[in-house]
């Protein structure tokens, strides 16, 4: 485990042909040459250029450091947030520390901000939720991320298991954070939210960072994989409804909610727990609470605890064929065959007149069956036909929001509201972990 604080590598822009960069501050190319106001950089075969306001090159390397002093800052003008999502958008966005422009071989370049860990999570915090939200929640949050972080290192250094099985008949498939080359972490929702100080800084932030600075979950002297997503729906998820085959002690199901409910173990279980609306802490309608826990952009999702969406046969079948690649033709049935502890879908059978495909696990199932992405994949599905027994609509009615695992954010955020400090919160949905400062 580590015992200093490290510095990381965050990729804020990938695969660019071109982008503006604003310099506020002194920035230090190759170590003594100061750089402040506007550059451009642009891909130049398998090397990055930079240039001047007035278009003159100032270098051209495979990578180009710029070194920030202690209180320079700079922008981007555009940053893809939330991308293939819903709430899919365009920033500007301003960051702290260094910058690394670094190319690729197919005449682009990654822009890479590095910087320390503590700095990194004030921002991530205020990015994945409001800055003005609770301490005790944000002190949670902190501790969650920075655990996922440093146990996502410390896996890379591993060797990766296969994220992918496919033949005829099944596509099972995954995603990791693991999967990056040449940086620790992107900037969105596939690792963490990072939108600099953008989103920062609340006297709340301050305060959540600087008395958990350093403060991990840990269990078997290992920091724990930490996981967390926006809504569990009443009951979290195991860890290996999303990703490898394994079991995480610490991230055992358990009910967003001071009463335990069983798990979901059969398919009517599943439609009658989606068919309720039950008691949980993640279940609020509170528009005051949301909006101070919620960024912006993720108050337009109202309906996370229990949603509905409906499709003509047509249109589905047209989001399957465009997400997956393949020609189902005339769709003919949707088949749950596997489900987690909260009713999340793993294995789900596609039947048509052509091709009849398992598709898992849980996001490549929520992203075939949605223009961008369903909300989860806890929920059950309900088919109408006509008059020729073919199916004319599809109703899908789920519950949460993201993969279910770990941290519930809503459910914390709501049980800080309660008085419950970030202690409590993180043994309820983290059972058996610690909490141990290692730096």
């Amino acid at each position: 485990m580590i015992t200093d604080e490290p510095k990381i590598k965050v990729a804020l822009l990938q695969g660019c042909g071109q982008t503006g960069i604003t310099l506020h501050g002194k920035y230090l190319l190759a170590g003594s040459f100061a750089l402040t106001g506007k550059l451009i950089s642009e891909a130049s075969g398998t090397f990055v250029c930079l240039k001047n306001e007035d278009g003159a090159q100032v270098a051209r390397e495979k990578e180009i450091l710029l070194a920030g002093e202690k209180q320079s800052t700079f922008i981007l003008p555009q940053v893809k947030i939330g991308i293939d999502f819903h709430w899919q958008q365009n920033q500007e966005q301003t960051f702290q520390g260094d910058i690394l422009l670094s190319a690729n071989n197919d005449s682009s370049f990654n822009i890479i901000n590095v910087i320390r860990l503590e700095d990194y999570l004030a921002s991530v915090i205020s990015s994945e939720m409001s800055a003005e939200a609770s301490v005790e929640f944000l002190k949670a949050q902190a501790i969650t991320a920075r655990s996922w972080l440093m146990a996502m290192l410390e896996k890379k250094k591993a060797a990766k298991p296969p994220r992918k099985t496919k033949n005829e008949n099944e596509i099972i498939t995954w995603q990791d954070v693991n999967d990056h080359e040449g940086f620790d972490v992107c900037a969105d929702d596939h690792c963490q939210r990072y939108q600099g100080i953008t989103k920062i800084i609340s006297d709340n932030v301050k305060r959540a960072i600087e008395e958990t600075r350093g403060v991990f979950l840990v269990s078997d002297n290992k920091i724990c994989d930490a996981r967390y997503c926006k809504c569990c729906g009443g009951q979290t998820e195991i860890f290996s409804t999303a990703w490898e085959d394994i079991s995480l002690s610490y991230l055992k199901s358990v009910t967003c909610d001071s009463m335990s409910r069983e798990p979901i173990t059969s398919e009517q279980e599943a439609r009658d727990w989606l068919a309720t609306n039950p008691p949980a802490y993640c279940n609020t309608g509170d528009e005051k609470l949301l909006k101070k826990i919620l960024p912006f952009f993720d108050q337009q999702t109202s309906d996370f605890f229990r949603w509905q969406v409906i499709y003509t046969r047509e249109d589905l079948e047209k989001f399957i064929k465009n997400k997956s690649g393949i020609d189902f033709g005339q769709l003919q049935n949707i088949q749950p065959l596997a489900r987690g502890p909260s009713g999340r879908i793993y294995k789900l059978k596609i039947e048509g007149s052509k091709k009849s495909i398992i598709v898992g696990k849980e996001l490549e199932i929520r992203r075939w069956l949605s223009p961008t992405h369903l909300l989860s994949s806890a929920f059950v599905v309900s088919i109408k036909k006509d008059g020729d027994g073919a199916i004319s609509e599809i109703i899908i009615d789920g519950g949460g929001w993201g993969h279910g695992v770990g941290l519930c954010q809503i459910g914390a955020a709501v049980m800080a509201d309660k008085g419950l400090n970030a202690a409590e919160i993180l043994s309820h949905y983290f059972p058996g972990a610690n909490i141990q400062k290692l730096y």
